[in-house]
């Protein structure tokens, strides 16, 4: 797993069958700090993430086993919108 900010919107009108219904946001990978990388990944969204909110994504195998991908050839899902985080007793991140 590793969190991430919505970045961008993916739509395709021609996919596998199987993918139909599936939103699709871009999301930047983020530091322990908060900041971003350089990294991206397409992910399906479970949870009604919108642009710039802060998430949770799960890759690989465990993309599968959500309920709104169970099934479905996808290898990331957008599994919670953060609220707050914190590391070492610092607050990183708060939703405003």
């Amino acid at each position: 797993m590793f969190l991430g900010r919505v970045v961008g919107t993916l739509v395709s009108t021609q996919k596998e069958a199987s993918l139909d219904g599936l939103k699709f946001l871009v999301v930047r990978r983020l530091t322990v700090d908060g900041d971003d990388t350089s990294g991206y990944v397409v992910a399906a969204d479970a949870v009604g993430a919108g642009l710039h909110e802060v998430v949770m994504v799960a890759t690989g195998s465990s993309a599968r086993q959500t309920v709104y991908t169970d099934k479905r050839p996808c290898d990331a899902v957008i599994m919670a919108i953060v609220d707050t985080w914190e590391v070492d007793g610092q607050e990183k991140y708060r939703k405003k």
